[in-house]
């Protein structure tokens, strides 16, 4: 009886899904493949990295709908996902998440931050994040030259949201001046709303951790470098000691050699001499005398050139700074700061100049006082 209890332990070990329902199976492996997508979106977002993010939101959406899966924690991933894709699409002012085509990326992330407040484990975010992209939605429009659609932004989230009246009072001042550089944009830049979303997100996965396949790939990859590391050491260990004794054997051979060479130099003269020369002992000798007037009058009118009056030296012309040169300069330092010279390079012609004479310029201006 012994041997056929063990043959059944042996096919259990072997085929585990007999005594597991497949369907059971799948809902688990799913649901961690939807985990592995959302952390990778998260991710994609923190590098900034588009494509990628659009390639793992298709895959998270495909599988999202396919299957059967349902719960608070997936319904509330599913939001996130929709609210960090806004968000990476949020200076696309051509995309539209929403049947208004009023509705512009950021405005829609707005709607649904709305319905996360729930998942949110830092009270401060609450305030700061709807503040961000109200914003951010005017400046944004600000930046592609469209006052117009800013001056709807505004209307759009005075009559959805409950807003703060002196912040409506300060972007509609903003959207009358067409200031795209305003200090009050630059303080709650793009770069800024990106990292408190990168906050909130941190603060849900450390409460929701979401990482168990991505935990098992990681350790599956190091377990593999790190066998390949092993073998790549047993061949460089093998490929040394070949090394070792081949060079072992040449310095032997050298030494043996050395040693004859050592032993005839003894029976030759330390003298060497060059037997491809001749004469190699005696010295060149120079014969001098007066060059007349006359010769060397002959010898400078042989060699000067023909259009010795037709060569001149060119010198580029001074380059002027004009009043557009300096205020894209200001404009530069407002959007970048100080010392950003090569950032500013990028966005303005200077006419060649260069990111040294940017600041050579600037440190004028400030003396003068203009750069108020």
């Amino acid at each position: 009886m012994e041997p056929e209890k063990n043959n059944k332990t042996q096919r259990d070990f072997k085929n585990p899904d007999e005594n597991v329902s497949f369907s059971s199976v799948t809902v688990v492996a799913t649901g961690w493949m939807l985990d592995f997508l959302f952390v990778s979106l998260c991710r994609r977002l923190k590098e900034g990295k588009l494509d990628e993010f659009n390639e793992s939101l298709s895959a998270f959406d495909a599988i999202y709908k396919s299957s059967n899966l349902r719960g608070s924690l997936l319904e509330e991933k599913r939001l996130i996902c929709a609210f960090i894709t806004r968000v990476m699409h949020g200076k696309q002012l051509d995309v539209r998440f929403e049947e208004d085509d009023d509705v512009m990326p950021l405005m829609s992330a707005a709607n649904v931050w709305s319905r996360l407040k729930d998942s949110v484990t830092d009270e401060s975010l609450l305030t700061n994040m709807p503040i961000l992209l109200h914003v951010q939605s005017v400046a944004v429009c600000l930046e592609k030259g469209q006052r117009s659609s800013a001056t709807s932004v505004l209307k759009w989230f005075e009559i959805n949201f409950e807003c703060q009246q002196n912040l409506q009072v300060k972007l509609s001042r903003i959207v009358a001046e067409g200031d795209s550089y305003h200090p009050f944009l630059i303080n709650f830049s793009f770069k800024h709303l990106l990292d408190t979303v990168q906050t909130y997100l941190d603060g849900f996965l450390e409460k929701n951790p979401s990482d168990y396949l991505l935990k098992a790939a990681t350790n599956m990859v190091q377990s593999l470098q790190n066998s390949e590391d092993s073998e790549d050491s047993v061949t460089r260990d093998n490929t040394q000691d070949d090394t070792t004794s081949d060079s072992t054997q040449k310095e032997g051979t050298k030494n043996q050699n050395s040693a004859r060479l050592r032993t005839k130099r003894k029976l030759l003269s330390t003298k060497t001499y060059d037997v491809f020369k001749p004469e190699t002992c005696k010295k060149p000798v120079i014969h001098l005398r007066r060059i007349t007037p006359s010769e060397l009058s002959q010898w400078k009118t042989e060699n000067e050139p023909d259009n010795t009056s037709t060569i001149k030296k060119t010198r580029k012309p001074h380059q002027k700074w004009t009043a557009q040169l300096d205020k894209n300069l200001k404009d530069g330092v407002r959007r970048h700061g100080q010392g950003k010279w090569a950032l500013i390079l990028q966005d303005y012609d200077f006419e060649g100049r260069t990111g040294t004479m940017l600041k050579d310029r600037w440190r004028i201006l400030a003396k003068a006082h203009a750069v108020g």
